[in-house]
């Protein structure tokens, strides 16, 4: 059969993402939980509530031989905030692909997966489509692109991006949600390599100058003793959400003196610190952040700051990596957009030697987790989240599972000889 590169149909499919959009903004300021929901008004332009179930679209392309390839779109958890995209809005972005995306998917070659990205999601009106579209729809053209090759996608990433074939996994890192001793305990005994997260997105969660969050840390590394497998050592990664700044000062002194503190609490252990601190926009996120990670430098501390709100698209990824504005940089896919731009990411903080986080949302679905995995494995990142969902089981199968079957797909190449491209990358 003669391999057609293009797209015969289009067809779109609402769904849910794996959890909930919330107002980070009236969070921040207060807002009381009832049971699971938040009570009180939005703050955040969009929100109808503090905390609405998350909306998803599939977009499915019907190829030459009636196979359908998928991608997802949605937006992360904390929507409008931190210099992300508004929160996904479902009737919008379906009217906008229908009218916008389709009708470039229709007349694009999707062999080749950067040449189709670059056709299909151009600009539009002088200003980039929806991240969101961007991201569900770059994952459709991964899998068109990799079926059109009969290949993983994995593949087509070494091949397009010039990269050696990868033979080792990327490490797994899990987040608790509001349920963190429960789930703490699941990632230990499933020897996560990377957690809890902590979800500590509330002056309650931190506590008086940061007391009740420190003593969360010290259960965090004396329960892995406790209940892990001998040997068992893993990265403690907690996100703070900017309350480091908010509780302590704006200061990047006073944030890194808190901060080595923790690390002495944990003495032996790896700490990654996620956002102490929003300064308010990337510029003042990156002079803030570099002014951090250069004070604990100088201390020799084994705590490591990871930078999130105010790095969103791959120029700000940039920016951050070349300045050393942290140490580890979350590279979170639906604000960056097209997948394209994530694997683009990780390279970018390889050559700055800063590392490659390759994080996403709870508000994620299985299609996207899985596509998530090939950029990661494909770039060798330094971590990857396991999503979607805050239920740590699902997130850690998803996400394991594919990476493993890849791994597995990939030796199975290696000793067939099967990759044609494995020479030319290495070289």
């Amino acid at each position: 059969m003669k391999i057609s590169p293009t797209v015969r149909d289009v067809i779109l499919a609402p769904g849910n993402g794996s959890f909930f959009y919330d107002d980070q903004s009236a969070i921040r300021a207060g807002a009381a939980q009832d049971g699971f929901r938040y009570l009180g008004t939005p703050l955040t332009p969009g929100f109808t509530s503090i905390r609405m179930p998350a909306r998803s679209l599939s977009i499915g392309l019907v190829l030459w031989d009636d196979v359908i390839v998928w991608g997802d779109m949605m937006n992360v958890q904390y929507s409008g905030t931190g210099g992300r995209d508004p929160v996904f809005q479902l009737e919008a972005i379906q009217a906008l692909t229908k009218s916008v995306v389709i009708p470039r998917l229709l007349a694009a070659d999707v062999s080749q997966f950067l040449g189709a990205c670059e056709r299909v999601l151009a600009y539009h009106e002088d200003k980039r489509l929806p991240l969101a579209v961007e991201y569900g729809v770059s994952q459709a053209l991964l899998r068109a692109a990799a079926h059109i090759a009969r290949t993983t996608m994995v593949e087509v990433i070494c091949s397009e991006y010039h990269l050696p074939l990868p033979d080792k996994p990327v490490p797994i890192y899990a987040q608790s949600g509001d349920s963190r001793e429960i789930n703490v305990d699941k990632m230990i005994l499933k020897s996560v390599d990377v957690l809890p997260h902590g979800l500590i997105n509330s002056r309650e969660k931190f506590g008086p100058s940061g007391e009740r969050f420190r003593e969360f840390v010290k259960w965090v590394a004396k329960r892995t003793k406790e209940i892990g497998e001998p040997g068992y050592h893993p990265i403690l990664h907690f996100d703070v959400y900017g309350w480091i700044g908010l509780e302590i000062g704006m200061h990047a002194e006073k944030i890194a003196d808190f901060i080595a503190r923790v690390a002495d609490d944990v003495p032996g252990y790896r700490l990654h610190i996620e956002c102490p601190a929003d300064f308010g926009s990337t510029a003042a996120q990156l002079e803030g952040y570099a002014n951090i990670v250069a004070s604990l430098d100088r201390r020799g501390t084994e705590a490591r700051v990871v930078v999130d709100e105010q790095c969103n698209t791959l120029d700000d990824v940039r920016l951050f990596a070349n300045a050393k504005a942290a140490h580890l940089v979350q590279i979170k896919m639906p604000d960056v957009g097209s997948i394209a731009d994530t694997a683009r990411a990780v390279l970018a903080c390889k050559e700055s030697g800063v590392g490659a986080y390759v994080g996403g949302s709870c508000t994620e679905t299985d299609l996207s987790a899985r596509a998530a995995v090939n950029i990661a494995v494909a770039t060798q990142a330094d971590m990857i989240l396991a999503r979607p969902g805050m239920g740590v089981d699902e997130g850690l199968s998803i996400v394991g599972n594919e990476q493993n079957r890849l791994l597995c797909i990939l030796n199975y190449r290696r000793r067939q000889g099967a990759w044609p491209h494995a020479e030319a990358a290495s070289a």
